[in-house]
C-alpha cells in the first residue's frame, strides 16, 4: 500500500513511476530548524507545486541545505488537516500536453505552521524563526485580497481597527499577524529580510509594503516604522508569477488510486477550502523576481527563477495580463460558458474560439506589446496556444476563470486599447476580436447560454450594478437593447476607457445585437466576425 505516511518504502514508489526527494530530508528538518532560511505564507496549491518543487529540485542537486516553512494564516485546517496527517509530504502530478504524466513526492517542507495568535505553542514557534539571523526570505500567496485591510466600502476591518489599537501583542488580522513577527525581528536587532509577495497581481510588493506600513504606523514606534521603511533592512519586491494549478481533479485521483495510493481522500474546511494530499498542475511555470534581497538569497535561477530589476518585472507582467495570457483566458472563458463548456481544453478543439484569441493575442495585441527582454513575448503567446490551454489533463473551467470579470476587463482589454489610442501609427477602428469578446461579456451578463437556457453567471463584485444597467434586455430581441449601453459603454470604470470616446461603442454595440438573435445567435457571431 502506498501512502504518503510512508514515502520510506522508495520500492513500491518508484515501480509505480513517482519520483521521490533524493536528499536526506531528516538532516534537511535539523537545518532548517537551526538555520531557518525562507518562511513562507499561504499553504495553498500554486505554493506546493511551484515553490516547493522548485526548493526540492535544489535540495536534490545539494544546492540547498534548508527547507520551506509553510504557514497558513486564513484557513488553518489546510495545516490540520492536510499537512500535518501526511508528515508536510506532498504529491505533485503535472499534467503535460502530450498526455504524460510526472509524478513527484514532494519533501522540501520542513515544517508547517498555523498563524494563530491564540495558539501559544504555534505562535512561539514563529517568533523563534523569525529572529534568526539565517532568514533571508518571507513569501507569500495568499490572494490579493489577503493584502486588504478595507472592506468593499474603503472601511477599515473590524480586525484591522482592533489590532491598530491594541499594537503587536496579539493581532488578530493576517497583515497584524505577520507585522507582529516582523516587529519580533526588529526588536531582535533590526535584522535585514526580503518580504517577497508572490501572488498574482499588478505591483504585488507594493501592496504587501503598504499593507506593513499601515501597521508600523498605527503602531507609534518609530523605530519599527523607520525599519520597513528601510529597503537596506525590510525590502517588498515586486514579482510575476504563473503557473496553472486547479483544484485537485477526481481524474487525477483516479489515476493516483489505480497506483494503489491510499488516503486520497479530499477534505473540504469549514472555510470552504477543498485540499488534498495531492496537487495537480500543469508543466509551465514562470516566476520573474526583483531582486532585491538585503540578507541575500537561495540560488533559486538554478531552479528556473528569473531575478531582474523591478521594471522588468512590471513590463513582464504587462506583457502577461494585458496580451499574452489573461485577455485569452477570459474571452475563452465566457465564451466558454456560454456555448457549453466546461474545460477550457475543450474549447481549444473550436475553431472559433481558436480563431478568436489567436486575433486577439497575435493580431491585435502583439503589435502593441511591451517586450520586457527576460521573456520574448512571440514565444510566451505560443506556448499560452499550442501547449497551456489545449492541455486536456489540466481540468480548469471556463466558470472559473468566469469570476470577477469585470475587475479583469479594463486591464485585459482596456490597456491595448488604450495603446491604439496613443500611436498615431495605429488605428483603433481596425480592432475587432476585442469589441467582440467586451460584447460577449455584456451578453454572458444576461444569465442565459446561446440556447437560451438559464446559466449561472459567476461571482463578480460588479455584478448588481452591471445587471441593474443591462435590465431588460432580453437574449433573443436585439430591439431590447436600443439605447441600453450607452451610458455603460461611456465609463471607464468597467473598461478602462471610455469605448465611446474611443469610437468602439459601436462596434460593441452592433456585435451586442447580433448575439441577441436568439438560439444559436452567440455562435453566428462569432464565425461573422472572425
Amino acid at each position: 500500500m502506498l501512502s504518503l505516511k510512508n514515502p520510506e518504502n522508495r520500492g513500491e514508489w518508484l515501480e509505480k513511476g513517482y519520483t521521490l526527494p533524493a536528499f536526506d530530508r531528516a538532516a534537511m528538518r535539523q537545518e532548517t530548524a537551526r538555520h531557518p532560511v525562507w518562511v513562507h505564507f499561504g499553504a495553498g496549491n500554486i505554493f506546493r507545486a511551484f515553490q516547493c518543487n522548485a526548493v526540492q529540485r535544489m535540495l536534490n542537486e545539494g544546492k540547498m541545505k534548508s527547507g520551506l516553512i509553510a504557514v497558513e494564516g486564513f484557513d488553518y485546517e489546510i495545516i490540520e488537516k492536510g499537512y500535518w496527517p501526511n508528515d508536510d509530504y506532498t504529491l505533485l502530478v503535472t499534467l503535460k500536453a502530450d498526455g504524460s504524466v510526472e509524478k513527484t513526492v514532494i519533501g522540501s517542507i520542513a515544517e508547517s505552521h498555523i498563524l494563530d495568535s491564540e495558539n501559544e505553542k504555534e505562535t512561539a514557534r514563529l517568533k523563534e524563526i523569525f529572529v534568526q539571523p539565517t532568514l533571508q526570505m518571507v513569501s507569500f500567496t495568499i490572494t490579493e485580497k489577503g493584502y486588504s485591510l478595507v472592506n468593499g466600502k474603503g472601511e477599515t476591518l473590524p480586525a484591522v481597527a482592533a489590532d491598530f489599537a491594541a499594537g503587536p501583542g496579539r493581532p488578530q488580522s493576517y497583515i497584524g499577524k505577520v507585522a507582529s513577527l516582523l516587529y519580533a525581528r526588529y526588536r531582535a536587532g533590526a535584522l535585514p529580510v526580503a518580504m517577497v509577495s508572490m501572488d498574482n497581481c499588478s505591483h504585488n510588493g507594493d501592496k504587501l509594503y503598504q499593507a506593513v506600513k499601515a501597521f508600523a504606523d498605527a503602531w507609534g514606534d518609530e523605530g519599527f516604522s523607520a525599519y520597513v521603511n528601510d529597503p537596506q533592512k525590510v525590502s517588498f519586491p515586486w514579482t510575476m508569477i504563473d503557473k496553472i494549478t486547479p483544484r485537485p481533479d477526481a481524474s487525477v485521483e483516479a489515476l493516483l488510486r489505480a497506483d494503489g495510493l491510499q488516503g486520497l481522500e479530499p477534505v473540504i474546511t469549514g472555510k470552504n477550502t477543498y485540499i488534498a494530499p495531492f496537487v495537480n498542475a500543469e508543466e509551465s511555470e514562470y516566476l520573474v523576481i526583483e531582486d532585491r534581497f538585503p540578507n541575500g538569497r537561495p540560488a533559486l535561477e538554478e531552479a528556473g527563477f528569473l531575478f531582474t530589476d523591478r521594471e522588468t518585472v512590471n513590463n513582464v507582467e504587462r506583457m502577461k495580463v494585458t496580451t499574452c495570457l489573461n485577455p485569452l483566458h477570459t474571452a475563452l472563458a465566457v465564451f466558454g460558458c456560454l456555448l457549453g463548456y466546461q474545460r477550457i481544453s475543450a474549447e481549444m478543439r473550436d475553431p472559433d474560439l481558436v480563431k478568436l484569441i489567436r486575433r486577439i493575442g497575435y493580431t491585435e495585441g502583439l503589435p502593441v506589446v511591451t517586450d520586457p527582454g527576460v521573456i520574448d513575448p512571440r514565444q510566451f503567446i505560443d506556448t499560452v496556444v499550442n501547449v497551456r490551454l489545449p492541455n486536456p489533463f489540466m481540468p480548469d473551467t471556463p466558470q472559473r476563470i468566469a469570476c470577477d470579470t469585470s475587475q479583469k476587463i479594463p486591464i485585459r482589454f482596456g490597456e491595448t486599447i488604450k495603446s491604439y489610442l496613443a500611436d498615431p501609427a495605429r488605428d483603433v477602428s481596425s480592432l475587432t476580436a476585442i469589441p467582440l469578446a467586451i460584447a460577449g461579456w455584456l451578453r454572458y451578463l444576461l444569465g442565459r447560454d446561446d440556447q437560451g437556457q438559464e446559466m449561472e453567471v459567476s461571482p463578480d463584485p460588479m455584478l448588481p450594478s452591471l445587471q441593474a444597467a443591462l435590465n431588460g434586455v432580453q437574449w433573443d430581441q436585439p430591439a431590447s437593447a436600443d439605447g441600453r449601453l450607452d451610458t455603460l459603454l461611456d465609463d471607464p470604470v468597467y473598461f478602462g476607457v471610455s469605448l465611446k470616446q474611443a469610437g468602439l461603442s459601436g462596434k460593441v454595440e452592433a456585435c451586442f445585437r447580433d448575439m441577441l438573435q436568439g438560439k444559436g445567435a452567440v455562435r453566428a457571431a462569432l464565425e461573422k466576425y472572425l
